[in-house]
């Protein structure tokens, strides 16, 4: 098979486990101009599983092709999925480069799959140096909502210990008071989990930026992020 054959093979297979009454990957309803097909997150993982078997002799640009298609097919789980992929296989990750990385965000037109790429793809290769700190910036002034809440997620992996981050609180800082002023519920709520995933590994810096900027925040960041640092939960 060729790789326009496997991901048509892929998109069967989870067409057969799908069951759009269920929440798409546990997700709840939200829009998208994607079709859904309603495949559960274990569902997910055990089609990728099979085809690991099934695709163990690929190359890295034969994994990195695959992934690249299953993003541009219009469906929102084959989506997920390349990057899932691409996740699970850290040799292929690192071998994204910087145009290939970005041909994998194309598609971006909900929270789900902002987040899934920002956390696993883009905010990582951020933090690795493949992604310059330019590229960021040009996402946080995009006229597009799912961009601007793209470059704030980008600074989940600095700090969040799941995706490899250990804490990085100027770059994390520096965006998020570059968004302040963003109004868009996408960025306000992408600023309250930037601000809560940062204060697990640096909380003094924080409260120092809470305390500095308590006027401009938004109330959601305010009242999120404080109860994270007091009590240790996003609603207290």
């Amino acid at each position: 098979m060729n790789i326009s054959e496997i991901v048509d093979s892929m998109y069967e297979d989870l067409l057969k486990v799908s069951a759009f009454r269920h929440n798409t990957l546990g997700v709840p309803g939200f829009h998208t101009s994607m079709k859904r097909l309603g495949v559960n997150a274990t569902q997910m993982r055990s089609v990728i599983s099979e085809w690991n078997k099934i695709l163990h002799d690929f190359t890295t640009e034969q994994w990195i092709e695959l992934c690249i298609q299953l993003t541009q097919n219009g469906v929102f789980e084959c989506q997920i999925m390349a990057y899932e992929i691409l996740w699970t296989h850290k040799k292929v990750l690192k071998s994204l480069n910087h145009k290939q990385i970005l041909i994998l965000g194309e598609r971006l037109d909900n929270w789900a799959s902002t987040d899934a790429y920002g956390t696993m793809i883009a905010g990582w290769h951020w933090r690795e140096g493949t992604l310059p700190e330019s590229q960021i910036l040009a996402w946080l002034n995009s006229d597009d909502r799912w961009y601007r809440r793209l470059a704030v997620v980008c600074t989940v992996p600095l700090n969040i210990g799941s995706r490899g981050g250990s804490g990085d609180p100027k770059r994390t800082l520096m965006i998020c008071r570059k968004a302040l002023a963003d109004r868009d519920d996408m960025v306000v709520k992408a600023v309250s989990w930037a601000l809560r995933e940062l204060s697990k590994t640096d909380k003094k810096a924080v409260e120092n930026f809470m305390d500095k900027y308590r006027e401009q925040l938004h109330p959601r960041v305010r009242r999120e992020v404080t109860a994270k640092l007091l009590t240790g939960r996003k609603n207290g």
